[in-house]
């Protein structure tokens, strides 16, 4: 596996996608920006294959968090598409090339639990939701982030 840009990190202790290349541009972006802006990126693997595009980013609601990314991979014209859940963390967004990267193989993914747009699996379940984030080699979102978001007050 290629090793992305080790010195791009997230801001948010290792919950959040990384960001690498210079591409900033005028208005929002790359650190905050509208999630439809992102869909339809492509995802590139360690390997250099583009397996699919980004087809939904699925948000914790209660937890203000972003969870997963969906990545569309194969079909034509949306039929017969298959859906990969993907944590967030997982994903590097590199501004230059305006897409995702993903250190793993296009192999890895092929074999990734995967579902179709009628049969989603129950994403708030923890025993999923861990089991993905082995499989990705990442820590669970919602314990990555718990000090940073519990308990915090702001006095106005």
């Amino acid at each position: 596996m290629t090793t992305l840009d080790p010195s791009a990190q997230p801001a948010t202790g290792g919950s959040g996608a990384k960001i690498v290349g210079g591409g900033t541009g005028e208005g929002p972006g790359p650190d905050v920006m509208a999630a439809a802006t992102l869909d339809g990126d492509k995802v590139i693997t360690s390997d250099g294959e583009d397996i699919g595009k980004i087809a939904d980013i699925m948000l914790d609601v209660r937890g203000g968090r972003i969870a997963y990314a969906v990545l569309s991979s194969g079909g034509f014209l949306g039929m017969g598409n298959t859906l990969y859940a993907i944590p967030w963390s997982a994903l590097t967004l590199d501004t230059n090339e305006k897409c995702f990267r993903l250190d793993i193989t296009a192999e890895r993914i092929k074999n990734a639990p995967g579902f179709d747009k009628d049969h989603w699996p129950a994403m708030s379940d923890p025993q999923w939701g861990s089991s993905l984030h082995e499989y990705y080699n990442q820590r669970p979102y919602w314990l990555a982030t718990r000090g940073a978001v519990e308990g915090r007050r702001l006095d106005l």
